[in-house]
């Protein structure tokens, strides 16, 4: 007998239909003699839907209400999965996040799992149950619900897996596998069949929308065997795992982020722990940074530039004209409508001319990049917004149209 999570996302449960299809996948699996742990999303929108009725009565509600109140939507729907689940004569149970014993931070709206206390759940997997849990939630030492951020579903899996030890952790989603870029910008894109950790958590990290960056660091991290595929279609999917085969192309995919905004302080007096002090007034204010360029200007001065999640804008920019004075910054130049494009795979390691070819296939496209990022398996440009699908088709072409 098998221990095997299921995660099963928005889309998969948005309607009545959905949800007799994710009941009959659970069954399968129960039914073949394996305990199952089941870890639902809310269903389709209802979490837009929570958040513009938050807006109506409150636009600037606390954290901590918002979390009271998305929560109910997971809620319902493992509420409705275990009713449709009980219609086929399977014995279940649906639990939220403070009855399995879901700890988390006190950071609402991004928390972070703790642990995971077994004692309920074990007891009833132990009586044959099908346990159904709330995902993207957690309690925190005070009693307190959160939320732990987008994608927290994933998350909540990989955990229950890595806490439980199961032999697989399985993310149904709409769509069938990770593939080498999103298909709906270039029809060509492939199914991977397996794909590292290592370059899933690039991809994730980069803007790639098939896993959550957290979920992937908590199952490299216990070692997590991850199988991400369709919940609408019975076909093979893709698995995440330490170890594959590489593909002569090098790399595994081409992942998009167009959440971003680029910022410049302009004119910094070019003395020592400038941007020390820049970036620790940024993290001190809950701001994450990614991409950074410092550049040499003129008469004793320099730039740095740097890109930020477009949400923390106004925030970023409230902190930096704070401490103009202190920073002694000439001005700021903001830019709202930037892109980034990476490739990842571990062949970057040791192929130097990979990097060459994908700035040769913008060159070819006549698209300029304004900064470059990059890690032991990623290269990362930034360019104008407008510029990013061509980009990724371009790039694709040159890596993956003679396979």
């Amino acid at each position: 007998m098998s221990l095997i999570v299921q995660k099963f996302g928005g889309s998969s449960v948005k309607d009545a239909q959905r949800i007799e299809n994710v009941a009959e996948r659970v069954a399968e699996t129960y039914l073949a003699g394996n305990d199952v742990i089941v870890v639902l999303s809310a269903q389709g929108d209802t979490t837009d839907d929570l958040i513009a009725k938050a807006a109506e009565i409150n636009p600037k509600a606390s954290k901590r209400e918002m979390d009271m109140l998305l929560a109910t939507g997971e809620q319902i729907s493992v509420a409705l999965c275990a009713m449709a689940l009980e219609k086929r004569g399977l014995r279940c149970v649906s639990l939220n996040a403070f009855q399995v014993g879901i700890q988390s931070t006190s950071v609402h709206s991004d928390a972070r799992i703790r642990r995971v206390d077994p004692e309920r759940l074990r007891s009833e997997l132990d009586q044959h149950r099908v346990v159904l849990v709330t995902g993207f939630q957690g309690v925190d030492r005070g009693g307190d619900v959160t939320t732990l951020g987008r994608g927290g579903s994933d998350t909540s899996a990989v955990a229950l897996a890595a806490a439980f030890h199961a032999d697989l952790c399985q993310i149904f989603t709409d769509v069938d596998g990770v593939y080498t870029t999103d298909p709906r910008i270039v029809p060509t894109a492939r199914k991977l069949s397996e794909i590292t950790y290592d370059e899933m958590l690039e991809l994730a990290s980069q803007g790639a929308q098939v896993l959550h960056n957290r979920s992937v660091e908590l199952a490299k991290k216990y070692h997590v065997d991850l199988e991400v595929l369709s919940s609408l279609e019975r076909k093979p999917g893709t698995k995440v795992k330490e170890v594959v085969k590489v593909e002569k192309t090098n790399i595994a995919g081409i992942a998009k982020d167009t959440s971003l905004a680029r910022i410049a302080l302009v004119g910094l007096q070019h003395n020592p722990g400038v941007a020390f002090q820049v970036f620790s007034l940024l993290s001190g204010g809950g701001i994450n940074v990614d991409t950074i360029l410092q550049s040499i200007g003129r008469d004793e001065t320099k730039d740095i530039s740097f890109t930020i999640h477009r949400k923390d804008l106004e925030d970023t920019v409230a902190i930096l004209e704070e401490h103009k004075s202190t920073l002694g910054f000439d001005h700021l130049a903001i830019d709202d409508s930037v892109g980034k494009v990476s490739i990842v795979g571990a062949g970057l390691m040791s192929n130097s001319a990979v990097a060459a070819r994908m700035f040769e296939a913008l060159y070819e496209a006549g698209i300029n990049i304004q900064m470059i990022n990059t890690s032991e398996i990623r290269v990362s440009v930034l360019l104008d917004e407008g510029d990013v699908n061509r980009a990724v088709k371009a790039i694709h072409d040159k890596f993956f149209d003679e396979l």
